[in-house]
Formats: structure tokens, sequence, C-alpha cells
């Protein structure tokens, strides 16, 4: 009891004294249309022919009674309504009982409103919430507390911040108090969402009244609630007279602050200039213990700045970097937005760059770059749609030569890939090196990766070259990039050209796969001379050509119908695998089909057995109806009278290919 004492006179201190309570009305101006907008139409009125027979029993409608065969039919059927979800019948049963001053039991009478509160639809929350009305005024025993709660979260669910609150006050009224914490987190929700917390405040001060008064410990307010008190008064009605109320209120009840309890009132006491309370308040929270400062400096900030007071903004953010050593990560991104705005809209873009630039000399070189204030104020402007700004900013700092930290550029190069502007970028990144800062290998990789999406390859080599030039050890990630990407774009030129400039790095592991991706690139384009020229310079930095290298060529040449070029590759590979020394090579299949095609359209039939006793050797499998149908198409008029006059050798080599083939039958 004396620490609880000890606490409130300390809490107490950040007051003048403890204002007496305000009123509490049954519903707030504001509430009553939106209210009545809510519940129309009425869901009790008559249905047109019930109306129709209402003047001609009206006298005997307030005196009727039901007997209790009656009472227990309707009861009957209501619940079988809702075991059958049969909504409108519940509903109309339900009516029937009330409109005659009778409730269903308990368990009943909460079912039906859990079942309407479940819905999830308009008419059925109406239903529900005068439904909750009606009992609590006239049998509020009958409503257990977690048929309200139900209630409230599915009002919450579907954002009608007025009947929830005509609830509460309802139950304020009849005295049907429900503990605090079953629904004041809710109210707290439905509030926000609906723009304002002023409504929950007089709530808020109501329910506190009751649990001090009727000395009611359950309807005690929670420190979440009590916060969502504070910022109403301190960030919407900008209040001392209601803070200081608030608090006063927390330390009667012994509700023990936390930080974003003393981040209201900073906010509010800073916006207010008054600067003696800030003192008290952070002697306060050395007090109570709190060492971390973090919301206290972002709270003050935003006071700061929402009343203008930029040397004050200035000032706070130097101390707190000077307070954390310079090695925390002090200020949040809502702080940096407001700064960013407060300087810009005063007109002060020199004074933010001059701050920027002292805000580096109190940071630690072990500080990471994204958790440093010119990172932060940088990517606010970002953040904020003004690139322009942010680079007006760093155009200042280097006029003032200061020395401009790397997180100052980050988010400007972040943002200029994200919208492709990567000749900008690019242009960015050379100033960052010639300033003395290097980047890492992920920014490289990101920005190289942009320029090729964008299709600006000259950006791209040119960030690569930079890469190399800083030394940069990881070259893997952006070499893929930049050669997946302009074969995508089938650019082949450009990866020859791009290959024969890396090609001796030792960072950079160039294998034959990337030779045959040129060459394939080249074949398909049909330049085949650019292909022969890449193919003579991959063997001559000793890269050896696999079956893929070959099988692109012969697909190229195929498509030119230059069979003479595949003759020439297949005396190649028979000399690379004579003698079981294939180097590289997979004769498989794929290959022997390749060749032997192209070299039965060209008509080499020599050629052409010599790849089917290599095939008989390795025993590959020879499907031989294509090279018949390549014969037909190509040799149908051939015949082998004429070979004879001409080379006996040719003749031969066609009678042996006709017999392997079975065309002579």
């Amino acid at each position: 009891m004396q620490c609880l004492q000890i606490y409130g006179e300390m809490w107490r201190k950040a007051v003048c004294s403890i204002p007496p309570y305000r009123p509490f009305s049954s519903s707030s101006a504001t509430d009553i249309p939106t209210l009545y907008s809510f519940l129309q139409p009425s869901i009790f009125a008559l249905k047109p022919n019930e109306q129709s027979k209402q003047p001609q029993d009206s006298t005997n409608s307030q005196t009727k009674t039901l007997t209790e065969e009656q009472k227990t039919t309707l009861q009957t059927t209501l619940e079988k309504s809702l075991l059958t979800h049969n909504t409108d019948e519940a509903w109309k049963s339900f009516k029937a009982l009330t409109i005659c001053c009778t409730f269903p039991n308990k368990p009943l009478t909460n079912s039906l409103i859990t079942h309407l509160s479940s819905l999830q639809d308009t008419q059925n929350l109406k239903r529900a919430f005068a439904s909750v009305i009606f009992v609590i005024e006239k049998d509020p025993k009958l409503l257990s507390f977690e048929t309200v709660t139900t209630l409230l979260s599915s009002m919450n669910f579907a954002n009608t911040a007025a009947p929830a609150f005509a609830l509460i006050k309802c139950m304020f009224k009849n005295r049907y108090f429900v503990p605090f914490g079953l629904w004041g987190n809710m109210l707290v929700d439905v509030s926000r969402k609906s723009g304002s917390l002023v409504a929950f405040l007089r709530v808020f001060e109501e329910c506190c009244r009751i649990a001090i008064d009727e000395k009611l410990n359950y309807m005690k307010p929670d420190l979440a609630a009590c916060n969502a008190a504070l910022e109403c008064c301190c960030c919407e009605l900008e209040s001392v007279w209601d803070a200081e109320k608030v608090v006063a209120t927390m330390s009667v009840l012994g509700v023990r602050p936390d930080e974003s309890s003393f981040g209201f009132l900073s906010y509010l006491f800073a916006l207010k200039g008054l600067e003696k309370k800030i003192d008290e308040l952070e002697k306060l929270m050395v007090e109570f213990g709190f060492s971390n400062k973090r919301v206290f400096f972002n709270s003050l900030i935003g006071g700061y700045v929402k009343s203008g007071k930029m040397d004050s903004v200035s000032t706070t953010v130097l101390r707190s970097l000077r307070e954390g050593n310079g090695k925390e990560w002090i200020f949040s991104d809502e702080t940096h937005c407001e700064v960013v705005k407060g300087y810009l809209q005063n007109g002060a873009m020199k004074s933010l760059a001059s701050l920027i630039i002292e805000a580096q000399k109190l940071e630690s070189p072990m500080l990471e770059v994204d958790k440093s204030f010119g990172y932060g104020i940088i990517s606010a402007c970002i953040n904020l749609g003004l690139a322009d700004k942010a680079h007006s900013i760093l155009d200042e700092m280097n006029a003032q030569s200061g020395s401009v930290g790397l997180g100052v550029y980050v988010p400007i190069l972040k943002a200029y890939s994200k919208e492709h502007r990567t000749a900008e970028a690019t242009q960015l990144v050379m100033d960052i090196g010639n300033s003395g800062l290097q980047l890492d290998a992920g920014m490289y990789d990101m920005l190289i990766e942009a320029s090729m999406t964008s299709q600006d390859f000259q950006s791209a080599f040119t960030l690569f070259r930079d890469m190399r030039d800083v030394r940069i050890l990881d070259l893997k990630g952006s070499y893929l990039t930049i050669m997946t990407g302009l074969m995508e774009n089938q650019r082949p030129e450009l990866m020859a050209a791009f290959l024969d400039e890396v090609v001796e790095d030792p960072r950079i592991e160039v294998k034959t796969h990337d030779w045959n991706s040129i060459i394939h690139a080249f074949c398909k384009a049909g330049r085949l001379e650019d292909a022969r020229r890449t193919f003579r310079r991959m063997t001559f930095l000793q890269f050896e050509p696999n079956d893929q290298t070959y099988l692109s060529l012969i697909n190229g040449y195929v498509t030119a119908e230059k069979y003479f070029s595949v003759l020439m590759l297949w005396n190649e590979i028979k000399r690379k695998i004579s003698g079981g020394k294939e180097k590289g090579i997979n004769f498989d299949h794929n290959l022997v089909d390749a060749f032997l095609y192209a070299l039965v359209k060209g008509g080499f039939f020599d050629a052409v057995m010599q790849v089917v006793e290599k095939s008989q050797e390795m025993k590959i499998f020879v499907d031989k109806w294509r090279y018949k149908q390549a014969f037909m198409e190509k040799h149908k008029k051939l015949k082998v009278s004429k070979l004879r006059r001409r080379s006996f050798r040719k003749m031969e080599a066609l009678i042996a290919f006709k017999n392997w083939a079975g065309l002579n039958a």
C-alpha cells in the first residue's frame, strides 16, 4: 500500500490538480443521427398486412398475454429454428414472445442473440443490438457477459461505432456492469476505425467513475485503455487539462504508466511549448525506471514539428544521438516523415541538410547504414513521393562540403532501381565511388538486375566494371544476371563481347556452357559466321567444346543448308573420339541423330556410314525411318549408275547406306 501511495505521488507530479469529472450523457449529439441511420428501417416495424389489422386491436396489444401452452410452443419453435438456422422464423418467434412482455429462458435468449451476432450482416446485427438493449432494460439477468462480448466483437468487425457506444451507455444507465476487460479493447478498436477516440474518452471517464465510486475493481480500465484515453487528449483534443485529468485518474486507480504514456504527454507538452513540464516528465521517467527514451524523443520531435519549432527539432535529434552514443536506432519511420514535412513546409532544406551532416558526426561508424538518420530522412522523402527533394538535399549537403555518408545515397539508389531510372542510378554510383565510398555486392546486384530488366545494357556493363574495379569478390550473381538477360533479349554479340572482357578474371568461373549459350544464340539467329568465330575463340582459349556445342552448330548449319560445314564438324569429332578419347564429348543418340540427318541431307554417304559404324560400335540405337525420309526428300532421283561413272567410292557408300536403311527393297 505504501508503494502504491509513493507511485501515486510520483505520477501526480505531472499534473497541476485533479479536475472534476465531466457529466456523462447517455448519447452525444453526433451519435444520435448515426445510430438512427443504423437502425432504419425499424426492425420492430410491423409488416403491411399486420399494420392494417393494428387499429382494431390496438387497445388490447399492451395487455395481451400468452398461455403457458402458447409460450411453450413459441419457445420450442424458436429453439428448433435456431438448430436449423432458420433465422427469420426464430426472430418471428422471439418477437411474438417479447411483444407480450415474455422472454424465452436465459440459454435460449443468449443463443438467439449470439446466433444473430454471428451472421455478419447488417439486418441481423440490428436485430441482435435491439434485442440486447431490450433485454438490458427489461430483464438484464437474462443476459450473459459472453453474449454482450460476442455482439460487440461483431460490431467491431462491421465497423459500427455508434451502436457499440450506445450499447455501453445503455449498460451503464441500467447498472449492468460487464467487466471492462471483456469489452474495453474492442471499443478502442472500433473507435480507431471510426477515426476518433473522443467517444471512447467519455466512456473511459464514466467507467473510471464507476470503478472508483462503486468500488468495482473489475470495471477498472487497463493500461492500454488509459493510453488510448491519453492519446485522445494529447493528439486529438490537444488538451493539457484533459490529459492531466486522465493522469490523475490513472494514479487513483493504480495503473502504472509505460513508455507510450510518457510519449503522449511529451508530444502534448512539446506542442504547447511547456518546457518545464517536459523536464519534469523526463525526471519522472527516470524515477519509474525507464531508461529507453526512444518513444519519448520521437514524440517530442512530433510535437515540435507540428508547432513549427524546427530549432527544437534539431536540438532534440542531436541530443538523442548523443545520449545513445550514436549506436542506437532511435527514430521511427513516422518521425523521419514528420521531420521532412516540417523542414520542407518551412522552406528550410539547407537546415535539414546541415542537420543530417551533424547527425552523421555523432553516429557510430559501426551503425548499420539503414539505421542512420540520413538514411531515414532520404527514405522518408522517397516514401512521400519527393525523390527530387531527396536529390536536392544531397546536392545541398555536397554544397556545404559535408561528409555525405553512404546511408544518404542508398535510399535514392533503391528508388531509382524500383523506378528503373538506371542511367541516373549508374551515374550516382560513379559519384559515390569518386567520394571514396563503396557499395556492397548486394546493392550492385540489385542495380544490375534493374538495368537488365529495363534493357539498359550499357548501365549494367558499367556497373559490373565498377564492381571489378573496386575489387568486390562475389561477382557470380551479377555475371549470371547479365548473361541470362542478354540471352533472353537475344543479344549474342553483347554476350560474346562481355564474355571476352571478363574471361580472364579469376573471380568469375567461365565454363564451356557460357560459350555454348553464345553459339546457340548466334545459330538461332542465323548468324553462323559469328557462331564460328565464337567457336574458334572458345577453342583458342582452351575451352573444350562438348556435345551441346556441336548440336547447336549442326542445327544452325542444317537450317542454312550448309551441309559441308557439318561434314567438317564430323571430321573434327571423329578425330577426337578415335581411340575412345572423347574429351568431354558425350557422343550419344542426340548427336548421332543430328549428324546422320544432316549428312544424309548433304549426300555425304561415306561420312554417314562412318557415323553408323561408330554408333554400332558404341551400341547407340538409331531409328532408320527418319533417314529414309530425309533421303527420299533430297535424293529420290539419285541413281547408282550416275555415281559409278563419277566416283566408285561414292557409289559404294550410297549402296552401303541404301542397304543399311533398307531402301534397295
